[in-house]
């Protein structure tokens, strides 16, 4: 309201301002004289201000024409762009971005064909190929058209300001088509192209660390810590994962010694990695240095108790007695008494020591609690030690060849059991996503379950009058005679439980190996 009044205001000041100029110039005394060619004209004081007014809208006008007439001869002879050029230029680039919008929309629901034509049409007015290629291409990829999707990103890569869009395209549609090989090498371009992209690291790391590339991994890694995409803690994880599987791929060419660096490396960076922790104690125990493999592998185990961490704990000492192996594994099965894998552990040092009551009561009530093939197949071990009946230790094993395995090696994103802890899912090519849990259904059978009798029980020979009330019918279970073949890492084990007339017999420690501990007589690579 206010702002009305004050315009009001001040046009009615202008107003009379005016009114009073021009009341002033006509009362005025004198003029303007103009001499031209002998004439003399005299103009008053309001005639002059006239005058001077329409002279200057003249020379607009004028300069108007001139203009006009100018750009007409331009366009005649094509020299240069005129008003008239703009002005169609204008509304042709008006038409191309309405078709690139339209092609967009159509691009975000899901009308493949549409888009193209729309980016075809795009092209024609625009002539911005950095913004319709693009756009080709992904309408192409969205309507299963793979060659021009192809040739649009490659045409994007003669353009440096898209040539990054172009690589990373080409690289996904060569991950599409399994290609891994060339996908490895565009990502490696877009990687040097643009560093800090995030999808690109990942991308580029997870094909590093499938091919077996860990050095290049780990400065992939150093370059996603470098540029903040990845915190500090997964960082030290991943590079001791990383140099964990250059570890293994060392050992496997024989160079023990660098393979014990790299294992200690990846131990150092990620103490809780069981993996790292039995190779670097294995690598210690090798170098004669018990004292180190000793402090690793309690670390580890206070992390988390694991069978491969209690096996290389055994490995240290392979020939000490039973009753000095059961008081050296006292720090271990005191740091979680309650872990079923300490219990299991604690009864299997009490079986090699024949002290089978001890075991039972270690074991305390896994079998109805948690009762793991692993946990049945050490009560079988129970009976049979304690002179049970055989079709008691029959009835353990049947019920452990179908119980669930319990912890595993599990990936993370696709839930595959694994046999073993690897760097990479050998399933969905993940990285560093295995982890020691159940597997959700919990219900995976006992490989081989049957090639466990001889380890266990011996040659048992069958009872001559079965009762089939008693609900273990013999002829349920294979015949042990029928087995001729025993696991490759049972050889020279059989002697831990059975002598040659199928009784239990002394353990041989003094016997037992680095590679084969008497500890590991039921450990989880016996029973896969």
């Amino acid at each position: 309201m206010l702002w009305s009044l004050l315009k009001f205001a001040i046009f009615i000041g202008l107003v009379a301002a005016a009114a009073w100029g021009a009341l002033f110039l006509t009362e005025a005394d004198g003029g303007v004289r103009i001499s031209v060619a002998g004439s003399e004209y005299t103009l008053g004081a309001l005639a002059s201000v006239i005058a001077l007014l329409v002279l200057a809208i003249s020379v607009w006008v004028l300069f108007k024409v001139v203009g006009l007439a100018i750009g007409f001869v331009r366009f005649a002879t094509g020299s240069k762009k005129t008003s008239i050029d703009l002005f169609f230029d204008r509304r042709r680039e008006r038409k191309g971005f309405d078709a690139l919008a339209d092609g967009m929309m159509a691009l975000a629901s899901g009308e493949g064909k549409l888009a193209i034509s729309k980016a075809n049409k795009a092209e024609k007015l625009l002539r911005r190929p950095e913004l319709t290629n693009l756009l080709t291409a992904q309408a192409a990829e969205q309507s299963g058209d793979t060659q021009q999707a192809e040739a649009a990103y490659k045409r994007l890569l003669k353009d440096e300001r898209t040539r990054f869009v172009g690589v990373r395209g080409l690289m996904k549609q060569q991950l599409t088509t399994g290609n891994t090989d060339t996908a490895l090498k565009l990502a490696d371009k877009a990687f040097s192209l643009r560093p800090g992209h995030t999808e690109t690291q990942d991308v580029l790391l997870g094909l590093q660390a499938n091919a077996h590339d860990w050095s290049g991994a780990r400065r992939t890694l150093g370059a996603k810590l470098k540029h903040g995409s990845l915190p500090r803690d997964v960082h030290s994880r991943r590079d001791a994962v990383l140099a964990l599987g250059e570890a293994q791929d060392i050992l496997d060419d024989e160079k023990s010694i660098e393979a014990r660096e790299k294992a200690i490396e990846a131990n150092r960076r990620s103490p809780d990695l069981i993996p790292a922790a039995v190779m670097a104690a294995d690598g210690y125990t090798l170098k004669n240095k018990p004292r180190n493999a000793t402090r690793i592998l309690k670390k580890a185990w206070s992390v988390l108790p694991h069978p491969d961490l209690a096996a290389a704990f055994a490995r240290i000492k392979p020939e000490e007695t039973s009753e000095a192996r059961i008081k050296r594994f006292g720090p271990l099965t005191n740091a979680h008494p309650d872990d079923p894998e300490t219990k299991m552990l604690r009864a299997e040092l009490f079986i090699a020591a024949e002290d089978f009551p001890a075991a039972k009561k270690a074991i305390g009530d896994l079998a109805e609690t948690d009762p793991t093939s692993r946990v049945l197949t050490i009560m079988a071990a129970i009976e049979r030690g304690m002179g049970s009946d055989d079709a008691v230790v029959r009835g353990w094993l049947a019920r452990a060849l179908t119980a669930p395995r319990g912890p595993q090696w599990v990936c993370d994103t696709c839930d595959r059991p694994h046999g073993a802890w690897a760097p990479v899912c050998e399933s969905c090519s993940s990285f560093d996503t295995l982890s020691w849990v159940r597997p959700k259904d919990g219900t995976a059978a006992l490989p081989a379950g049957a090639e466990m009798l001889p380890l266990i029980v011996g040659q048992i020979e069958g009872p001559s009058d079965p009762d089939p009330s008693d609900g273990n019918d013999p002829s349920d279970v294979p015949e042990v005679d029928d087995i001729d073949i025993l696991p490759d890492d049972t050889e020279g084990m059989e002697n831990i439980f059975t002598d040659d007339k199928g009784d239990i017999a002394e353990p041989e420690l003094e016997t037992a190996n680095a590679d084969s501990p008497p500890l590991d007589f039921v450990a989880e690579k016996d029973i896969k």
